[in-house]
C-alpha cells in the first residue's frame, strides 16, 4: 500500500520526535505475532512510558538520522518494530524480553543506549538496569549497612574501654 509523501513526512517527524526525547531504543521483528498479542504489548509499553511504532525501514533510517540511535541503521531490514524508552532506559528492553519469552516468532534485533549499539544477545545488559526506585533502595541498603557496622564498632570500643577502666 502506497503512502503519500505528506504521510511519510509526518511519520518521520513523529518517530524523530520520539527518538530525540528517548533514553534508549529497541528494534524487533514482530512477523507472525498475533494482533491480540501485539495489542497487549502496546498496552504494556504505554503503561511503562515506552513509545512503540511499526515503521518502514527507509522512514526509520531517516527518523533516527542525527540522533543517538543512528547506530541502529544496519538492523532496519525486514519488518521493523521500534520502541523508545522515555522514562527508564531499560523499560523497552525489559518489556520486549518478557514478551519474547511467550512468543516464538518475536525476535529482538538490537538496541541502542547512549549512542552505543547493543546486540540482541546482550539485551540483558539494558533490560537488567535498575529503575530509579530500585537504585535508591540499593543505595539506602548500602548506607544502612555501613552505618550500623560503624555503630557496632563504636559500641565495641566503648565497651572495651569501660571493661579496661573497671
Amino acid at each position: 500500500m502506497a503512502i503519500k509523501l505528506e504521510d511519510k513526512k509526518a511519520i518521520v517527524a513523529e518517530v524523530n520526535e520520539a527518538a530525540q526525547a528517548a533514553l534508549s531504543a529497541v528494534v524487533a521483528d514482530a512477523r507472525g505475532v498475533t494482533v491480540g498479542a501485539m495489542t497487549g504489548l502496546r498496552k504494556e509499553a504505554r503503561a511503562a512510558g515506552v513509545y512503540v511504532k511499526v515503521v518502514r525501514n527507509t522512514l526509520a533510517r531517516r527518523a533516527v538520522e542525527g540522533t543517538q540511535f543512528e547506530v541502529l541503521n544496519d538492523v532496519f531490514k525486514g519488518p521493523t518494530l521500534i520502541a523508545f524508552s522515555n522514562e527508564h532506559p531499560g523499560a523497552a528492553a525489559r518489556i520486549f524480553k518478557e514478551f519474547a519469552k511467550g512468543q516464538d516468532k518475536f525476535e529482538i534485533k538490537a538496541a541502542a543506549f547512549e549512542g552505543k549499539f547493543i546486540a540482541a544477545n546482550q539485551i540483558d545488559v539494558l533490560a537488567t538496569l535498575p529503575t530509579y526506585d530500585e537504585a535508591i533502595s540499593q543505595l539506602m541498603s548500602v548506607i544502612q549497612g555501613a552505618t550500623s557496622k560503624l555503630a557496632r564498632t563504636l559500641a565495641a570500643v566503648r565497651d572495651k574501654k569501660e571493661a579496661e577502666a573497671a
